[in-house]
């Protein structure tokens, strides 16, 4: 799987830029600021829906425009795949597949692969529960984009939950049981087919999450992950049905806590991956080069995982990396990523670039005038 070629309309920097591409490295070298991650960032966006810089979309659209649009055609399994994305303000966005529109945006979800690592994912090591949720569930939308349905309506079903504990002052205990019981018949199948995924997601990262950081690693630590929830024996359940009992179990449970604070504690919005370094959690324990090994094993694992899954590599995405890592992290990475059919590599300066690296190479010194040169093939 790899990028044959991308375009992209008043698209964050640029207002209209068009690249051809090869099936092997490419390297975006440039000034900070000047539109190199903003072009992985929309090849990103394809394939997940999101960016791994910002949660609104209304940030990816040029300054006092209306619309972006992002074009890219692929070679996915041995034929060209063409999918434009049109990005627009205060309305639905639209997707075209081949010339043809999905009816949903997330229908796209699944078509093109990608990995990407970037600067930011350090948060998955040292940030919020909400930042290794996100993790997951876009590794799992990935593998089976139907998790992107399940967690919109989950996430909509929650609000309506809490809606109605914030607004259950005065009510009886016998109106608010039946009512909050009518909100729980959608929230926990919702809940439980959400926590399935993400258990199941765990179970087959774990491995390759502790194999990728051996490999990148200097020394001999060992990774482990794993899932916390606060539902007893939640993460030892063997089925779908067994969670949905557990979680219908104990929001009757804590039924009384959510009226008095207005919020549902039980579910997998309050769920967490937790990270252990030798034993220790690695948010508390991990030194800056072993969290950037944390990050980079999370985002391998997934890179393997897809793979396995779909029978090609996605495509590849270092953003910013080697900056961040010292000669031998470098020389490991390439070596762990060797499998990959493409690679975008972005760095500031050409010293940031590891002497193994070899592919055509585009000088990127984006303004207004979109200014992008191919220095080398």
């Amino acid at each position: 799987m790899w990028v044959r070629s991308l375009s992209l309309v008043d698209f964050r920097s640029y207002q209209k830029v068009e690249l051809d591409l090869s099936p092997q490295e490419v390297i975006l070298c440039g000034p900070n600021g000047r539109g190199k991650t903003n072009l992985v960032e929309a090849i990103g966006y394809v394939a997940g829906l999101e960016s791994h810089r910002v949660s609104s979309d209304a940030a990816l659209i040029r300054k006092d425009c209306e619309q972006a649009v992002i074009r890219l055609i692929a070679e996915i399994a041995g034929r060209e795949t063409t999918i434009e994305l049109q990005i627009n303000s205060g309305r639905a966005n639209r997707v075209q597949v081949n010339g043809s529109a999905l009816p949903r945006t997330r229908d796209v979800l699944g078509i093109f692969r990608c990995v990407t690592f970037a600067p930011e994912d350090l948060r998955l090591v040292k940030g919020e529960p909400s930042d290794r949720r996100r993790f997951l569930d876009g590794v799992m939308a990935q593998v089976a984009p139907r998790y992107a349905g399940i967690r919109s309506d989950f996430e909509k079903a929650l609000k309506q939950r809490n809606a109605l504990l914030r607004s259950s002052a005065g009510m009886s205990a016998e109106d608010f049981s039946a009512s909050v019981q009518v909100w729980d018949d959608r929230y926990v199948p919702l809940a439980a087919d959400l926590t399935w995924g993400r258990l199941n997601a765990v179970r087959r990262l774990a491995e390759p999450v502790t194999s990728a950081y051996r490999a990148i690693s200097p020394v001999s630590d060992r990774c482990t992950i794993n899932y916390i929830s606060a539902v007893p024996n939640l993460v030892t359940a063997q089925s779908l049905e067994e969670i949905q009992d557990l979680i219908a179990n104990f929001l009757v449970e804590r039924r009384t806590e959510d009226m008095r604070r207005g919020a549902t504690s039980v579910g997998p919005h309050r769920d967490d991956l937790d990270l252990q370094l030798n034993g220790m959690p690695a948010r508390t324990h991990a030194s800056h080069g072993e969290s950037w090994s944390f990050a980079l094993s999370l985002r391998l694992a997934a890179f393997e995982t897809l793979t396995e899954i779909s029978g090609e590599p996605p495509v590849l995405i270092l953003d910013d990396v080697f900056a961040e890592l010292d000669e031998m992290r470098r020389s490991r990475l390439l070596a762990a990523v060797a499998e990959a059919d493409q690679v975008f590599i972005t760095a500031a300066v050409a010293a940031d670039i590891p002497d193994g690296v070899v592919g055509e190479r585009w000088q990127v010194d984006a303004d207004e005038t979109s200014h992008i040169e191919r220095t080398s093939a």
